[in-house]
């Protein structure tokens, strides 16, 4: 009788080194085809020429102010992720937006904090409507008015036939018709680094006329639509695309109507929202400064898709700190505050001699007394 052979159930030293090679081949490639699939149509494309042109610099000095030591923590703790903010000089009122949905105030002089109007969701931008009421851009519902007793209703949530996925940006004219924007149609506030990074033009500029709930779209593909302000004159807004650092002038009126001008371009860093002060500047956040790391990563789309999978394991890189630049009448850029501190600076505010500043993700108010930390020339 034969005897069995014990080696027909082994495998031999070369092919047990090659399924070892193989499953080191195929694991991380196995993986990175699921990561893959999570991104679903994420698909990032060239951003246009000149995107990562040389950022132009203040007339003044860039004010590397200490920010962090010698501004003011204004309700720390209270207010998580104060987005946008806006005034009301009659009422002596700032309010602002958070993050669990709540729309707070609070009067400067004063140390007290008001949960004044409950609107769910996320909202980002708010401005203050002739009426006394607050319009608010809310990130998933759309567009909200709140009534000075703090009733919500919705004013609009789609625009020819697209529902707004990141309604993001607000101002409101003197005649009350409101100006605002949906950062994507395509990605919502969850996925917004996903709209940033795709290098695709799904943003929106709106507008909204109470008096026969109209809604209109002034201007199509645009990147990562952001802030709105309205002009003095009223003649026309500026509006902000945040991936690519600048921001442009609309004509709502007059012979140039409907037409789109260059405001101010090359930023030092990602435009957020856009405030007039009423004096002569636009104060505009800077959610993250520029730097050479980002700059490659913007530059090349196949490095932003890996990244994002590479997101799934790990976080991603922090961006260098924001802050806050005014610009005047012309978009001549006058000024730069920032420090190490700020990285998500959203918004800059300036009442009387005070610039407060919102934040996306910090838990209060920033204040600065502008005659302390006024730019050298």
């Amino acid at each position: 009788m034969a005897k069995p052979n014990q080696s027909a159930g082994r495998r031999s030293p070369r092919v047990r080194l090659a399924l070892r090679l193989l499953l080191l081949i195929l694991t991380p490639l196995l993986v990175a085809f699921l990561l893959a699939a999570q991104l679903g149509d994420f698909d990032p494309v060239p951003f246009p020429a000149g995107f990562d042109s040389p950022e132009i610099a203040a007339v003044y000095k860039n004010h590397r102010a200490v920010l962090g030591k010698e501004s003011e923590r204004l309700g720390d703790g209270l207010l998580p992720g104060p987005e946008d903010l806006a005034y009301d000089a009659k009422e002596g009122f700032i309010y602002t937006g958070c993050n669990d949905g709540w729309i707070r105030r609070f009067r400067p002089a004063e140390k007290g904090f008001q949960d004044w109007a409950y609107v769910g969701g996320r909202p980002l931008g708010v401005a203050l409507s002739p009426d006394g009421s607050i319009v608010v851009a809310e990130a998933y519902k759309g567009l909200l008015k709140v009534n000075e007793d703090g009733k919500v209703n919705l004013l609009t949530d789609e625009a020819e036939g697209l529902k707004f996925k990141l309604t993001d940006g607000v101002d409101v004219s003197s005649d009350g018709l409101i100006y605002f924007t949906d950062a994507s149609h395509k990605y919502d506030i969850e996925d917004h680094v996903l709209e940033f990074l795709e290098g695709r033009p799904n943003g929106r500029l709106i507008s909204f006329d109470p008096s026969n709930n109209q809604t209109t779209v002034l201007a199509r593909d645009l990147y990562f639509a952001n802030g709105v302000a309205v002009s003095p004159d009223q003649l026309s807004l500026i509006f902000c695309e945040s991936s690519l650092r600048r921001c442009s002038r609309y004509f709502i009126k007059g012979e140039k109507k409907g037409e789109i001008d260059k405001f101010v371009e090359n930023l030092p860093g990602y435009p957020d929202n856009i405030k007039y002060d009423g004096e002569g500047q636009y104060w505009i956040g800077l959610s993250g400064g520029r730097s050479k790391l980002w700059d490659l990563i913007l530059k090349y789309p196949l490095l932003r898709k890996f990244l994002m999978i590479l997101s799934k394991l790990v976080s991603l890189p922090p961006p260098k700190e924001g802050g806050v630049v005014s610009v005047n009448l012309e978009g001549r850029l006058k000024a730069l505050y920032s420090d190490r501190d700020l990285p998500s600076v959203t918004c800059g505010l300036k009442v009387g001699k005070h610039l407060y500043l919102g934040s996306i993700s910090k838990g209060y108010i920033l204040r600065i007394d502008l005659l302390k930390f006024e730019a050298d020339k």
